[in-house]
């Protein structure tokens, strides 16, 4: 495992210890280095920052030519580490349980392309938290490739878990947003959508992915990664970056990737960490991603490394408590002689600010007429029912009424598109209602009849009084 990428950092080494340390011996050395990276799998723009650094460090430094060798290798570990470092690392359990305290699903979003085991790693990834105790949802979002359902529905088979599903050529956005709710209605812990594998270099199918995004808001999304597609993982991390935002990688087939060049280019373009490697067929096969093992597997033991960790920056509580000012002594009126006190100014009175649009001329505009009856008052943001114009049949309601709603009237979530048009316009009358708790409609509507009927009485005695004269009697 690596030994491309090993073999391409020992070379190095080696050879800058057999010749004199200028400038050309430099160049020459680094440019056999980026062939060996290049053939590892490393992307270019981490090749320049490794030869930009060490050829930096070199040069500014004078080292016995007996131990150039080991001081090269301290100091290509040190940029390595430095890389994973700058992209931190990530506990999933601990968002998880952030999450929880507000008692909603944390929803985990999985992208990249088919062939990679993207659907695979998300049922390891769900067999990982239901041994940690989680109620886990899968949602079948991944409508378009020819069984890609029946592969997930039998994950959860095995794995007793529920899936949501609909059928193929379905809207996945809306697949997504039925498990959402359907996590919402029955307290669950996570939902894992899975999506169908778009190529990056696909337009209009990332910005489907980005759809699916924009609807159901993730927590966290993972990209799924090939180590043995090359530089073409590295292509994809980089075009789903820059679509999807993602927030780690899981890389599969890591136990057959003599490499390594992969990981190191990821972290370094996307900025983001290495969350997991698969290293087999089985649902525990899904090992968490370790920079010191990794390292030891390129560079062999570490032991007598002296690395050049990056300086950690300062908190910001410590860097406020070493700003802040020293206290003023407070004068107090005591110790100050009356006459003094007697001499000193007192400050104006502060005139109240006109506001700038009472200083506009007043526009006289004639009162409309009275009407006779009485106008209903219509709240500004009612909602009308649903027209078939948008995929989304619960389009611009909140998603903490629907989920209100569920919980009141113990909704389940819906099957079909029929169904979900109904829950949709139900929803919009209820909250044109003003939100009433079961039981509270029926009073409303009895209200609104002995109001409708009050109205009705006082038009026919206005219409009476009118008929009579001045005297009070009818007029012929």
């Amino acid at each position: 495992m690596f030994d491309k990428l090993r073999n391409a950092f020992s070379n190095a080494a080696k050879s800058l210890g057999e010749k004199e340390l200028n400038d050309k011996d430099i160049e020459e050395i680094l440019y056999e280095l980026e062939i060996s990276l290049m053939e590892s799998d490393v992307a270019s723009e981490v090749i320049d920052t490794i030869k930009s650094d060490l050829k930096t460090q070199l040069l500014g430094s004078k080292v016995d030519k007996k131990e150039i060798e080991k001081f090269v290798k301290d100091q290509l570990i040190s940029n390595i580490s430095s890389l994973f470092d700058a992209a931190g690392t990530v506990d999933l359990f601990e968002l998880i349980n952030e999450k929880k305290k507000t008692v909603q699903p944390f929803l985990i979003l999985f992208v990249g392309i088919n062939g990679t085991g993207k659907t695979t790693s998300l049922a390891k990834v769900a067999y990982m938290l239901q041994q940690a105790k989680y109620s886990v949802v899968v949602a079948a979002a991944d409508t378009f490739r020819a069984g890609a359902i029946e592969q997930l529905r039998e994950h959860t088979n095995r794995l007793n878990l529920k899936l949501v599903a609909q059928n193929y050529n379905s809207d996945p956005a809306a697949v997504a947003r039925d498990a959402v709710l359907y996590a919402k209605s029955h307290k669950m812990d996570c939902v894992l959508i899975d999506t169908a594998g778009r190529m990056q270099t696909s337009k209009n199918l990332m910005e489907q992915i980005a759809k699916i995004t924009k609807v159901v808001n993730p927590d966290f999304k993972i990209f799924v990664g090939d180590s043995l597609a090359g530089n073409d993982t590295v292509n994809q991390a980089r075009e789903f970056f820059e679509h999807v935002k993602f927030n780690g990688s899981i890389l599969t087939k890591s136990d057959a990737d003599a490499r390594g060049g992969a990981a190191l280019s990821i972290v370094k373009i996307t900025s983001t960490p290495v969350l997991y490697l698969g290293v087999g067929q089985e649902y525990s096969d899904l090992k968490p991603f370790d920079k010191e093992i990794f390292l030891e597997t390129v560079f062999g033991s570490l032991s007598d490394v002296e690395r050049k960790e990056t300086p950690k920056p300062e908190s910001v509580e410590e860097s406020i408590a070493e700003s802040k000012p020293e206290p003023i002594e407070e004068i107090k009126p005591e110790l100050i002689p009356e006459s003094v006190l007697d001499e000193a100014p007192k400050p104006e009175p502060k005139l109240k600010p006109v506001l700038e649009s009472t200083l506009k001329p007043v526009q006289v505009t004639k009162p409309a007429p009275k009407q006779e009856s009485v106008q209903e008052i219509k709240p500004e943001s009612k909602l009308e029912p649903k027209q078939i114009e948008s995929d989304d049949p619960f389009e611009g309601i909140a998603d903490k009424d629907i989920s209100k709603y569920s919980d009141l009237y113990d909704i389940a979530p819906p099957e079909n598109d029929d169904e979900a048009t109904k829950l949709g316009n139900a929803i919009r009358q209820w909250i044109n209602q003003g939100r009433p708790k079961p039981g509270e409609e029926k009073k409303q509507e009895s209200d609104k009849e002995e109001t409708g009927s009050k109205h009705k009485q006082d038009k026919e005695e206005e219409k009476s009084k009118k008929k009579r004269g001045v005297f009070g009697f009818f007029k012929k």
